[in-house]
């Protein structure tokens, strides 16, 4: 079967016609303006391959690219796949959002190749291609801007020792740089080297904010292009100086300097420690010290982005657990190493998914080995929120909204002026402070895995298995909808289990992208609009699909079904319906049918068989995908719930009296393993059944709440053991010496959120120490005056008997 696919792949590919002669722009029997389209007498929608119902020129007009994503700095290129242009006669130009311009090529082999520009935001950029230089663009595709951050080392120009490089100028940091990068992704033989700068002007967050990127001089041109540079920095120009955070770019020399998108090589963005003028090199303190005072004075004149962006998660396996509104930090991963430069003495951060939404802020919380939350307050490892979300955020191209760039530009080059070149953190840190977790509540989280088996929101647990569509969740608060398509599996032998699984998963909120994800040959595969994804080059991709509300869903492959995750922040209280119940911490309504009949929590198995059909999908609203001849015929055409399927009923189940042991040792007491194992005979679909309760068990477990009674200060002239504020720990207070302790030696975290003392205070001069200096220097003055006066009566005495004498 997977042969003939490809042999009918390859075909295709082997008849798809070339570039011309064409049909007038917009025919209905063309794609020519019509990619993304169904209507007319053929589809142009991706969803029209398996259906055998494409336009004859879609491939020419609606187009693939490959490699189909690279940075955003731009430079990459890309060649058109099935467009071959054999004699060009015009000019090839590449528009990007209809606004950016790139030229592009056609090669000896007569590929059409375009180059990425440089962007300011991340995600999938809509581009259309001319090739009759410029006056129409009649063919349209998608390139993924990716990240800085995310792009592979392999794609990118290295520097050698990059701390070495934005420490330049500092104590004991001079002498020469390296930079090197691999001579195949850059054809040509001479190549120049230069440094462009980024920065931000205007006034900020007003209209006039704009985002720039410039060129500002050439380090080396017409140098051989050996894979390696060397130099000795030289302080750059007074006219230069303004740019503190920039990047060096490698094209060929063939360009002129400066010449913007064309193929080239990026550098991370750095620090320019090694740009910098003669006065930042005679006195690097001073001159970071004047720096770090310039943007206290500026954040204080900014608005307060802290009081919009969440608190964080009390404990590490929160913040893991809480994975809608929370996601793992590019720079600290416990998963990668915990390489965590900018937090020592963490090792795991996350941010948050979403940037606040008036001001583009980002959240960030860190978390020490033990679990705790690692605060600024307490060590200069602390997790600091973000002015500008390294992520970015929508319309992106707006300040501080520039994905990696405004957060360089707001926190992380203001760090390095104030900790890291200057010994003044105390600023930053008053003006970056980490987040506690007194405010914080974990979100809901609701299952459904096997056989299906679903676990509520309000943990109610029970099987269903229909055959067909089903709302899993609805939720009007939001309009967040998750969707689910169950179907048979097919036994060894042939024939079709009496029990189904999910095989397809599809969410929306709003009026954001459709994201399905389903089974395809046993692997999982990704859809965004209908339209099938790739991950060969990405593992990750931005897509503007986050859902601002904080849910979130996670879809993983368990046996030879779909294992799905639903996570609901606590605004989503009284808000849901569906399949995974109503979430109101009450499991007696979760069997709610549409039209708010409830169900006993004690019905039967066949009872909530008619409360999961009651939930089928409309075809008006489904966001599942039909996009071959057995989805049609199957879902599209048919009931969205089997009427005719008959499934196994738990209690018609009997355990299996072929393998009872092994049975028993498997699934103990889990009733979701021993239902699977009786009803399909599979000892493998029974562990992943059982796997996937487990891990949903311990991650409702991770996210039970936990109370904090927020961060306790020291005493002024001492300190204090323990960094601990959750209940139940306890802190204990020291005072330096000279000073003692005014207040309790110690303060517990009580259940209702308080503390149990507040922080003494530390006063001068009665300390033990001196209490008894002061004791047994007056005693020893009194019996230094008792001794004198004993003497001086002993003497007194002494002169009288010798004076009687004759």
């Amino acid at each position: 079967m997977q042969l003939s696919l490809l042999l009918w792949a390859l075909l295709l590919l082997a008849t798809a016609p070339g570039p011309g002669p064409w049909p007038a722009a917009g025919a209905q029997g063309s794609c020519s303006h019509r990619c993304g389209v169904r209507d007319g007498p053929c589809s142009c929608h991706p969803t029209c391959f398996g259906l055998a119902s494409c336009c004859s020129d879609i491939q020419s007009f609606c187009l693939e690219v490959s490699p189909y994503s690279g940075s955003v700095m731009g430079g990459k290129d890309f060649v058109v796949q099935h467009l071959n242009w054999s004699n060009p006669t015009e000019g090839v130009i590449c528009s990007f959002k209809d606004s950016i311009q790139t030229r592009g090529f056609v090669d000896p082999s007569g590929r059409v190749h375009c180059v990425s520009p440089l962007l300011y935001e991340t995600g999938r950029i809509p581009f259309t291609l001319s090739m009759d230089n410029g006056r129409s663009f009649p063919r349209s595709g998608n390139w993924l801007a990716v990240h800085p951050s995310k792009v592979s080392e392999s794609e990118k120009s290295q520097l050698v020792n990059e701390t070495r490089w934005q420490y330049y100028g500092t104590e004991g940091t001079l002498g020469n740089l390296t930079l090197t990068w691999n001579t195949s992704a850059l054809p040509t033989n001479s190549i120049t080297v230069e440094l462009w700068g980024y920065e931000e002007t205007g006034k900020p967050y007003s209209e006039a904010w704009t985002a720039a990127w410039s060129y500002l001089y050439p380090l080396a041109t017409n140098i051989p292009n050996s894979g390696s540079f060397t130099f000795t920095p030289q302080p750059a120009p007074q006219n230069y100086q303004r740019w503190k955070v920039g990047a060096l770019r490698i094209i060929s020399s063939k360009h002129h300097v400066g010449e913007k998108d064309v193929q080239a090589l990026w550098t991370n963005e750095h620090a320019l420690a090694w740009h910098l003028g003669d006065d930042f090199r005679a006195d690097p303190v001073a001159w970071a010290r004047a720096q770090c005072l310039a943007w206290e004075e500026l954040e204080d004149q900014l608005p307060n982005f802290l009081e919009e962006i969440p608190d964080c998660p009390c404990t590490l396996a929160q913040a893991r657990a809480d994975s809608g509104r929370f996601h793992t930090d590019y720079g600290c991963d416990v998963e990668h190493g915990s390489v965590c430069t900018y937090h020592p003495g963490a090792v795991h951060c996350v941010r948050s998914v979403q940037a606040s939404s008036q001001y583009g802020s980002g959240q960030q919380c860190c978390y020490t080995e033990t679990g705790l939350q690692l605060l600024t307050t307490d060590s200069i490892g602390g997790s600091t929120p973000d002015r500008g979300h390294d992520w970015g955020a929508p319309p992106y191209r707006v300040p501080p909204r520039v994905p990696g760039l405004s957060h360089w530009l707001y926190d992380v080059i203001s760090f390095y002026y104030c900790c890291l070149w200057a010994p003044e953190c105390s600023r930053y840190m008053q003006r970056r402070p980490s987040s506690d977790c007194r405010s914080y509540r974990p979100p809901r989280l609701a299952s459904a895995f096997g056989d299906p088996h679903f676990v509520t929101f309000d943990g109610t647990n029970f099987t269903f298995n229909g055959r067909g569509e089903y709302v899993l969740l609805e939720a009007g608060l939001t309009n967040l909808r998750v969707q689910a398509r169950a179907q048979t599996r097919m036994t060894l032998e042939g024939s079709q289990d009496r029990g189904t699984g999910l095989t397809a998963v599809a969410i929306q909120e709003g009026n954001s992208d459709v994201v399905e994800v389903r089974l395809a040959g046993g692997f999982l595969q990704v859809l965004l609009n209908q339209e099938v994804l790739s991950f060969a080059e990405q593992s990750w991709m931005d897509l503007k699909v986050m859902l601002s509300s904080g849910a979130g869903l996670e879809v993983s492959l368990k046996g030879p079904f779909l294992s799905v995750a639903v996570l609901l922040p606590e605004k989503f209280l009284t808000h849901t319906r569906g399949l995974l119940g109503t979430l109101n911490n009450d499991p007696a309504d979760d069997f709610t049918l549409r039209n708010g009949q409830v169900l006993l929590p004690s019905a039967s198995s066949r009872e909530l068989f008619r409360f999961g059909a009651d939930w089928a999908v409309e075809n008006a609203t489904s966001l599942l995908t039909y996009d071959s001849k057995v989805l049609v015929e199957n879902f599209l055409l048919q009931p969205k719930h089997d009427p005719s399927f008959l499934p196994l009923f738990p209690e018609d189940t009997t355990s299996s009296s072929s393998q009872p042991t092994e049975v028993a040792e498997l699934c103990g007491d889990n009733n979701f393993c021993n239902f699977d194992v009786a009803a399909t005979g599979s000892l493998s679909m029974g562990n992943a059944s059982r796997v996937a309760h487990m891990q949903h068990l311990f991650r409702v477990q991770s996210l039970q709440p936990v109370v904090s009674c927020g961060w306790l200060a020291p005493p002024s002239y001492g300190h204090k053991e323990g960094v601990s504020y959750l209940a139940g720990s306890t802190i204990h207070f020291h005072c330096d010496r000279g000073y003692s302790l005014a207040g309790a030696e110690a303060s517990t975290c009580q259940a209702d959120g308080t503390w149990s003392w507040p922080t003494p205070t530390c006063q001068p001069g009665r300390s033990y120490t001196v209490l008894l200096s002061i004791i047994f220097g007056g005693l020893a003055v009194v019996a230094l005056v008792a001794l004198i006066y004993v003497l001086l009566r002993r003497r007194k005495s002494s002169r009288a008997i010798w004076g009687s004498q004759p």
